[in-house]
């Protein structure tokens, strides 16, 4: 079973990951099969095939698709019709088809009909052929999976039998074991784990490699046995079939009438794969192309490239050119045919003896001049940069740089036809978190009940961490403790987690790093390097030693059973539920090291030995309790008001009740001296309370007597990094989290025991509320309370108002309140992320009422999503603050580098990120995003004219800065200092999420764009993922600039799609952001090269080559064109008709190829040293409307001199037609090649090989044509001509002064253009040949000189309003690149 398994994974991977993209449109190729049946907004009901549901199952199922999936586009019988088809959809294509057809019409056939037809089928051919093979790869794929065999219950044998997915129905019921794939949409109805969980692995949809929890509808959860098919008696109802991966909606439907809500966390995706379950039953609700995954299986990406539409511009040039040229040779014709007074000898009549008039004549060599000078439109020019694209994605999916080794994995380009737009990127529009940060969240600071709490140690600890390389990181992650940096707080490690699925490319079948065989931990686990957020850095928090000494009171206090002060009460009551909180207000997973993907339980019985009849009785009770909590209904009911002094006595008995045997000695011991009150004594509760929590793994202390056993190992599986950044935390100050179930959360509270808490209701984040919520039943106080946390823009407003409260609690709330605001200002200027932890109590009576109304969202089809946001929102009010945590995201390696380097290119970046402003405003000063020296404007209104004005203050303040350069006075929000060590003024932009709203109004959209303009960053914060789309579709819009959007997670997918290019980044966050990319990298400074050395070279290359084309075809069709004039116009050749078509076709097409493919104009090493030269392709300097047109005059006078040098060498010779055309063929083919050598900036050995190889070929063929085909064409015989030039010295000459003359005018302007006035590039080009030595002092050189120049181009534009549509000339760059000459 393991290898289907594993072909299958591999199967759904390529088809997911390669071929899908998260969230977007059906798939064109297949939309047949993803219309639902029913319209969009109706429900579906399914019914099993089974008891009283038969006869309606018959009617219903008719409406829905089995479970047998086509991904090909063709088949046997349509696949030649419906691929010409789509070739035909290519304007060339058609041209080239309306050429064959016209050359069937006898009065104006140029060529023999098959000569015509030629070039067309050859290209349809090759097409053709690559389609069927890809669509034929596809079959295969798809008849393996559709044949893999699952358990489906038979109504027949009453009993599951093994049947293939394609004969899976809607309705039929699935059972399924551990490891295996799932094959259709199903709703879980029993798992075999006790708590109705189900784990799945969705790293074939989403990347995401740790596990999701599944869970079984409510109702049954509680079956004991496994549940029958033939007694299930409901009926579910849900929403028709959509790709939105995070939803589902719908409800289950009881015999009784009585319905059961289901979403998401019970839905079993196809694709995903069971991982640590016994045996699953579900009921499919989607088959086949219904299911999610497979309506988000969109298909191949296309996107259009900037340089392709140009092309499009240019042929609809040729065609013109191509037009005109046909009126001059068909009105030539006319006027020729008009100066015989008498009827010419050549002239045959007609049938009936009439002859036809000049007139018409005229118009039938028209038509003749077309299919003649057809080569005009390249149609091998399509092909050729299809080729060329694909060698230019080879060289950089192989480029060694951009492996990254502690992910195993290298540059994804999954958009095979836009690699020359890197060349041209004028924005960049960059998320922060995981993108210019590691995404690594570590844990920095606190904030309890307005006390702050620094961490020292902690940050002494992870400067351990920075000076160390990453080689001892990677070291680090394979050892079972913690760094040597960490002895005082050394424990076991607790990390270990293997991974199922080799991250370095999802379409690369996994054979060394398969999951199989390894789920049963009987292989040594892989380093905890291989589960996201898990790294040391990560895991192994200090503890702060004032914080931890409160602890240490709160276990005194648990043994001193007298009043404390209300003052230390109430402390302590923050403390326990703020990291109550940390432990439990997410959705982590728990699992063992050893076992990782097992779920961790905990055993009332088996966690210590059971040793005398006093921890009998004291198991007894703790397993009382346990009941008590996790009751349905409290039995006892508490008030809102209780004290805080009893919450803390009822804790203090609850840990006696909950401390385990083997720490009573321990215990006592440690009251006795807390009793005591001195002073000496005082510190060892503290000691014992500090032993061996920063791994977070217990194990015996050495100031206790007895020896206690080890705590099992966890290791935390959480689905973002801050929630695994806090748990880690809680569980450094032995607040550890210890099992989740769907009912119940576990976590044993420093020397308190272990809490059960009953786990009620889970409310998700979303960016419309930007926090979450768990609510819980207290197994102390039994009372229902709410743990929250989220952003404090959104958590100070939803705290309890001052008339709720007494006096003394309004001023204690009030001062914590400030304090604790002060404490997030000072994170956020530090560059930590923020979160607010809150709380609140519920009475029963106000549970009941909120519940009632959540259940009706949750049973809700329609409006499910905004009936489950006003019910989060009444439940989240009145909230007590408990802190704030501040977490630190450091900076990638090399983000400022990076930055710095394309800002010097010319590319204008912004920062959209949702976290505050602070935040964002320090890691873009750390990242070199913001200078020192720059003016930041904040930009942050209520409304929308209030915003208008303030835009249109700073505006006049930064035209009033750049005139007189004087510091400006302030300006609304916006103040700041004018730098006094630089001439030129540089602002920056700083705008939050409220404010965006306003701005992005259609009103306020041109201001606001001329705003950014004059701003060298913008950095938007609090911004949602909708706003970051809407941006960059507004400057690729409006500014008509090339737009590169880059991310890392899901809130990033709509930002990365509407850009122009797409980046994703392969973080710890999932797939999502790369599925939907056109290019992927492992870090932000892959941007630098891909960009400044691969955007450049890809632009440059195909460029040339594309301009080459257009030279080729219109020197070559032009040298029939000048025969036209001694022929009369007549339509006919000078060369034979298939060498004529085979020389754009074989001849002339395989140098351009490796022209586009290897040329290099600048070494990598001087392009990203010197980053300005990219602005030469930025600003499309090499493709630019005058350079096509110079290249068709230089085409023009090649093909001038190429006829006539040797027409008048043979003048008044009796050579014939095709003698005179092999020496002229001849040249042009020398002519041609030779051009590409003087263009070619490198010239390789391939360039040579491929040059020589084309003219051998030109000549084996010529001369083996000549010599075998005598009457190829009625009208010409090629016979032995080669043959006889071969031997004629003239022929020699010939070539060779037609070749010089053509070339020199080039040449000499090539030699002119290095000595005289030499290019950017061409002057960073003759770095390369300078010792290393040399070439430091002369880019140190060029570097000075782009600094005053750059200063002085500064001041200018900000003097002069400047459109961003306005052509560019090659002088505007060169003004900002160094002047002087080459430094040899």
């Amino acid at each position: 079973m393991a290898d289907p398994i594993r072909w299958a994974r591999y199967r759904w991977q390529r088809l997911i990951s390669t071929e899908g993209r998260e969230g977007s449109r059906p798939s064109n190729s297949s939309n047949k099969c993803h219309q639902s049946s029913k319209a969009i907004g109706k429900h579906r009901i399914v019914i099993p095939c089974l008891g009283h549901f038969k006869e309606e199952y018959e009617k219903v199922s008719k409406l829905y698709m089995s479970n047998k999936i086509r991904t090909t586009k063709y088949t046997l019988l349509n696949f030649l019709p419906r691929n010409l088809f789509e070739q035909f959809h290519r304007v060339a294509n058609l041209y080239f088809l309306f050429l064959v057809v016209l050359n069937w019409v006898p009065l104006v056939e140029a060529f023999q009909k098959e000569i015509t037809m030629l070039p067309l089928v050859a290209v349809l051919t090759i097409i053709a052929v690559k389609d069927g093979l890809e669509d034929y790869s596809k079959y295969k794929m798809d008849k393996q999976i559709n044949n893999l065999l699952t358990k489906v219950y038979s109504r027949k044998e009453k009993k599951y039998i093994d049947e293939c997915w394609k004969n899976v129905n809607v309705g039929d019921f699935i059972r399924l074991s551990r490891n295996e794939i799932i094959p259709a949409d199903m709703v879980l109805l029993y798992s075999s784990d006790l708590d109705g969980i189900c784990y799945i692995e969705t790293a074939s949809l989403d990347g995401e490699t740790n596990l999701k929890q599944r869970q079984v509808v409510r109702g049954y959860s509680e079956q004991v046995s496994e549940i029958d098919p033939e007694k299930f008696s409901s009926r579910i109802e849900c929403e028709s079939p959509n790709n939105d991966l995070g939803r589902f909606r719908g409800f289950v439907e009881h015999s009784n009438k009585d319905r059961v809500g289901l979403s998401k966390e019970n839905l079993l995706l196809r694709g995903c794969t069971v991982r640590n379950t016994e045996a699953v039953v579900g009921i499919v609700v989607y088959a086949g192309h219904e299911t999610k995954a497979m309506l988000n299986n969109s298909g191949p990406h296309y996107k259009r490239s900037k340089l392709e539409r140009k092309v499009n511009t240019d042929i609809l040039w040729c065609v013109l050119l191509l037009i005109l040229m046909c009126l001059t040779g068909a009105i030539g014709h006319g006027i020729w045919l008009s100066r015989y007074s008498e009827i010419p000898f050549f002239t045959i009549p007609e049938p009936d003896g009439k002859l036809i008039p000049p007139t018409l004549a005229a118009f039938n060599v028209f038509w003749t001049m077309i299919i003649l000078l057809q080569v005009l439109i390249p149609i091998s020019l399509y092909v050729s940069i299809e080729i060329v694209k694909l060698g230019q994605i080879y060289l950089i999916q192989n480029d060694i740089d951009f492996y990254h080794e502690k992910t195993d994995s290298t540059i994804q380009c999954r958009a095979l036809n836009i690699a020359e737009d890197l060349g041209q990127i004028q924005y960049i529009f960059s998320d922060k978190t995981g993108t210019l940060t590691e995404n690594k969240m570590v844990f920095r600071r606190c904030s309890i009940a307005g006390q702050e709490y620094c961490h020292e140690e902690n940050a002494k600890r992870l400067e351990s961490y920075q000076e160390m390389d990453s080689e001892d990181e990677d070291s680090a992650d394979h050892q079972c403790g913690s760094s040597m940096h960490m002895s005082k707080w050394q424990g076991q490690d607790c990390r270990a987690v293997n991974e199922p699925l080799n991250r370095k490319s999802l379409n690369l079948l996994p054979a060394s790093h398969s999951a199989l065989g390894r789920e049963d931990g009987a292989g040594g686990a892989p380093p905890s390097g291989h589960v996201a957020f898990s790294s040391p850095i990560e895991t192994d928090v200090i503890p702060d030693t004032q914080l931890l000494k409160k602890f240490s009171q709160i276990s005194s206090h648990s043994c001193d059973q007298s009043e404390a002060s209300s003052k230390l009460s109430l402390e302590t009551m923050y403390i326990t539920d703020f990291f109550l909180a940390l432990a439990i207000c997410n959705t982590v997973v728990v699992s063992v090291p050893s076992q990782p993907r097992q779920k961790m339980r905990l055993s009332s019985l088996g966690r210590m030995p059971i040793k005398s009849l006093e921890e009998i009785r004291q198991m007894f009770q703790r397993l009382s309790v346990r009941r008590l909590s996790s009751s349905p209904l409290p039995s006892v009911k508490e008030s809102l008001s209780e004290s805080p002094s009893s919450f803390v006595s009822k804790l203090s008995v609850f840990r006696m009740k909950m401390a385990s045997p083997a720490l009573d000695e321990a215990a006592q011991r440690a009251a006795e001296l807390h009793n005591m009150d001195s002073p000496e004594n005082s510190q060892v509760p503290q000691e014992l309370g500090m032993v061996n929590v920063a791994a977070g793994c217990e194990h015996n202390s050495a100031t206790s007597s007895v020896e206690l056993s080890p705590l099992p190992k966890l290791c935390y599986e959480a689905e973002s990094p801050d929630e695994a950044a806090l748990v880690h935390a809680a569980r450094a100050y032995k607040c550890v989290l210890q099992s989740r179930t769907p009912d119940q959360v576990t976590v044993d509270f420093a020397g308190l025991g272990s809490l059960t808490f009953q786990l009620l209701h889970i409310l998700p984040f979303d960016s419309v509320r930007k926090r979450m919520s768990v609510v819980v039943r207290h197994p102390v106080s039994n009372e229902v309370v709410v743990y929250t946390k989220g952003a404090d823009s959104v958590m100070m407003d939803l705290l309890r108002t001052a008339s709720e409260d007494t006096n003394n609690s309004e001023m204690e709330q009030k001062k914590i309140k400030e304090r604790t605001q002060k404490h997030l200002d000072d994170y956020a200027r530090r560059g930590l992320r923020t979160l607010c932890i809150a709380k609140k109590a519920m009475s029963d009576a106000e549970y009941a009422e909120w519940l009632n109304h959540h259940f009706l969202a949750e049973t809700s089809i329609d409006n499910r999503e905004e009936l489950l946001l006003e019910s989060a929102i009444r439940l989240e009010t009145r909230l007590t603050l408990l802190g704030a945590t501040g977490i630190e995201d450091r900076l990638q390696e090399g983000v400022p580098d990076t930055i710095q380097a394309l800002r010097k290119a010319g590319i204008k970046i912004w920062m959209l990120t949702g976290d505050k402003r602070e935040t964002a405003v320090n890691i873009a000063y750390a990242c070199k995003l913001l200078e020192p020296d720059d003016r930041i404007f904040t930009l942050k209104s209520q409304s929308k004219d209030a915003c208008a004005l303030m835009m249109s203050k700073i505006l006049e303040g930064i035209q009033k800065n750049t005139s007189k350069k004087q510091p400006g006075q302030k300006l609304g929000n916006a103040s700041a200092t004018v730098s006094t060590q630089s001439p030129g003024f540089s602002a920056g932009l700083v705008i939050d999420g409220r404010t965006l709203e306003h701005v992005l109004h259609d009103s306020l959209q041109n201001i606001f764009l001329e705003l950014t303009e004059k701003c060298r960053a913008v950095v938007c914060c609090r911004a949602t993922p909708l706003q970051k789309s809407v941006l960059v579709r507004l400057v690729r819009s409006k500014l008509k600039a090339m737009t590169l959007a880059i991310g890392d997670g899901a809130n990033d997918v709509s930002m990365i799609q509407v850009a122009d290019t797409g980046v994703g980044i392969l973080g710890q966050e999932g797939m999502q952001a790369v599925m939907a990319s056109d290019f992927a990298v492992c870090q932000f400074r892959h941007l630098k090269k891909l960009l400044l050395v691969h955007g450049h070279w890809c632009y440059t290359r195909l460029t040339n080559m594309v301009l080459y084309f257009f030279y080729k075809n219109v020197a070559y069709v032009n040298i029939l064109f000048w025969y036209q004039f001694f022929c009369g116009f007549s339509g006919t050749s000078m060369t034979d008709y298939w060498i004529l078509i085979l020389f754009n076709l074989l001849f002339t097409s395989v140098p351009p190829i490796v022209y586009g493919v290897l040329d290099k104009d600048v070494s990598a090493e001087v392009l990203l040293q010197l980053p300005q030269l990219y602005m030469m392709s930025q600003k499309s300097l090499a493709y630019l409307p005058s350079t096509f047109w110079i290249t068709l005059v230089d085409a023009f006078y090649q093909s001038i001199v190429c006829f006539f040098v040797p027409y008048f060498t043979y003048y008044g010779s009796d050579i014939d037609i095709l003698s005179f055309g092999n020496p002229v063929n001849t040249a042009a083919l020398f002519i041609i090649l030779f051009h590409l050598l003087i263009e070619c900036k490198s010239v390789t050995w391939i360039h040579t090989a491929v040059v020589v190889g084309s003219i051998l070929f030109y000549f084996v063929f010529t001369l083996a044509f000549g010599a075998t085909c005598k009457t190829h064409n009625p009208s010409s015989n090629p016979y032995w001509i080669m043959e006889q030039h071969m031997t004629d010295p003239v022929f020699y000459l010939v070539c060779l002064l037609t070749t010089c003359v053509a070339l020199l005018p080039r040449y000499l302007l090539r030699v002119l253009q290095g000595t005289l006035f030499p290019s950017p590039v061409l002057r960073a080009k003759h770095l390369d040949r300078l010792t290393p030595e040399e070439q430091r002092e002369a880019i140190k050189r060029w570097r000075d000189d782009c600094v005053v120049n750059c200063r002085v181009e500064l001041h200018a534009t900000s003097r002069s309003s400047s459109s961003v549509t306005g052509a560019v000339s090659e002088e505007s760059i060169a003004s900002v690149l160094p002047t002087s000459k080459t430094p040899l």
